[in-house]
């Protein structure tokens, strides 16, 4: 069978299991093979019982960047981009020495990109999974910032003495009762804890509002992203701690999606 045959084979299998991007994902899964027809055979089959394609490979781009991603971290997604992006408008100067820390660092995208645009910024990520902090860890030697990016295997309220200029936070929003209705790509192969955000969804602002009015720096800002129709009650979790909101801006889609605040 020539590779343009392979390739409709395996994207018409994935089509009939009801895949969205058949053709695309039979072409990733193709080239994760490399003609090996037992691990393409083996690939399709985990993709088949709906298994994250991030996971089948290994791998998964953000910021134009690869990362490692396995089970245990949650996949990064192009609207978390967003975060980056905002922070890196807001402090435009390539060369400033700024103190950045990521309150739930999972695969440590969020802070790997950012440091890779500022040369000078130094970096502190918090997550408490021990199995995502493997992948945190490889990600941060894959892209050689063990100088520049600790890691500390904590709860957010373990976090020691400083200040920063830079607090980001992807945290978990989804209401509890939404997760039994995810896609089956998503409720059963990534981490529940990095998904499950209480009953509204916003148990985890509430525990990072004191702690990021504690922790910024004068000057200082924090990118927080948050779920679709969020921001008002975001808005008003983070002002009854001390919190000005500067901005919520919209992803790619529309959605407000990044809410911006600093010291009041």
């Amino acid at each position: 069978m020539d590779a343009t045959e392979v390739l409709k084979t395996v994207a018409k299998r994935l089509e009939t299991a009801g895949m969205d991007s058949a053709r695309l994902e039979a072409r990733i899964l193709i080239d994760h093979a490399h003609g090996d027809e037992g691990v393409l055979e083996k690939s399709i089959s985990r993709r088949l019982r709906h298994e994250p394609i991030a996971y089948i490979t290994g791998h998964k781009e953000f910021w134009s960047l690869d990362f490692d991603v396995g089970p245990g971290v949650l996949i990064p997604r192009p609207e978390t981009e967003l975060l980056v992006e905002e922070a890196l408008k807001a402090f435009p100067d390539k060369d400033a020495s700024l103190n950045v820390l990521d309150l739930g660092t999972g695969s440590g995208a969020i802070p790997i990109a950012f440091l890779s645009e500022r040369p000078n910024a130094r970096g502190l990520g918090i997550e408490q999974s021990q199995e995502a902090m493997i992948w945190a860890r490889k990600n941060i030697a894959r892209h050689h910032l063990e100088p520049r990016l600790r890691l500390q295997g904590d709860d957010w309220l373990m976090l020691g003495e400083g200040r920063f200029d830079v607090i980001f936070s992807n945290p978990p929003y989804i209401e509890s009762d939404v997760i039994p209705t995810l896609d089956p790509d998503v409720k059963d192969y990534e981490p529940v804890a990095a998904l499950d955000g209480g009953h509204d969804g916003l148990d985890a602002y509430r525990v990072l509002a004191p702690i990021i009015a504690a922790r910024l720096a004068p000057g200082g800002r924090t990118f927080l992203e948050i779920g679709q129709g969020q921001e008002q009650k975001v808005l008003k979790i983070l002002a009854a701690s001390g919190l000005e909101t500067v901005q919520v801006a919209a992803d790619l889609a529309g959605i407000l999606r990044c809410v911006i605040a600093a010291p009041a």
